[in-house]
Parts: structure tokens; sequence; C-alpha cells
């Protein structure tokens, strides 16, 4: 009897730690700042200040990555230079597929919610994001 209870609650817990890999799409999109970079367990660097945010945009599964600067009107400048994006699940993972005129690669996603993201390239260096706020939210609206 206290083997089967002993199963019963180790498929529940392994059930709820399982999660649909296609469930973080969703939340994928939008404006994503850097809080550090972690290249190993051991060797960690924080970023207090951004310059440069990026936004990523995804319809069906694909779209694109780009570089843009926060201004203080609520305004964005924005560069033509974007990496196209594909989401990809395998193995019961989401990935991020890349692509440039220049290269092809892609990242894990670790993590992705309503304020944080967590994405390992193929080095094993991973990228902690915040959702990015601006500073003047709804300045420049009209009441």
């Amino acid at each position: 009897m206290k083997f089967t209870a002993f199963l019963a609650c180790l498929v529940i817990l392994t059930s709820c730690n399982s999660k649909d890999p296609e469930e973080k799409i969703p939340h994928l999109e939008g404006y994503w700042e850097i809080e550090k970079v972690e290249f190993s367990k051991d060797s960690m660097r924080t970023y207090t200040f951004n310059e440069t945010v990026d936004f990523l945009d995804l319809e069906n599964g694909s779209g694109f990555r780009k570089k843009v600067k926060p201004q203080l009107n609520g305004s964005y400048l924005v560069t033509n230079d974007a990496e196209q994006v594909e989401t990809i699940v395998e193995d019961n993972e989401l990935f991020l597929l890349y692509t440039t005129p220049y290269d092809t690669w892609r990242e894990k996603v670790l993590k992705a919610n309503e304020d944080h993201l967590q994405i390992e390239n193929e080095r094993g260096i991973i990228y902690h994001y915040k959702r990015f706020k601006p500073l003047l939210n709804n300045y420049y609206e009209a009441e």
C-alpha cells in the first residue's frame, strides 16, 4: 500500500513539472531587457542599465527579433536590421531558430512567462531577461 501511494505521488509530481513547451510561445512577444548573463555557474554578469532592448514579434510561430533603443517620449529608435525567428518544439523543448543573411543558429527557451524570459544559446550561456517597462510609461498619452 505504501509503495502504491509513493508511486501515485511520484506520477503527480512529475506530471506537474512537465509542461507543454508550446505554452511558452504566447509569452515571447514584446520588449525584453537583459538582466544578467550566466556564462557558467561561477561566472555571471548583471546589467543595471541597457541602452537597447530586444523586440520580439511572432505570428503563428514565426516573426522577427530586433534591437530597439527606447526614447524618453515612449517611442523607439528602430533600425532596419532584424533576425528572422521561428519557434520549434523538439524533444518536448522549445527552441528559437534565428536566420540572417549571414548565419543561422538556435537557442533553447528555458523559461517564458509574463515577466521573465530565459534563453540558453548553443554554447550553454544563459540569458536572463525581464519585461521592459518604459521610464515614462503613458507620459504623453491623452487622458
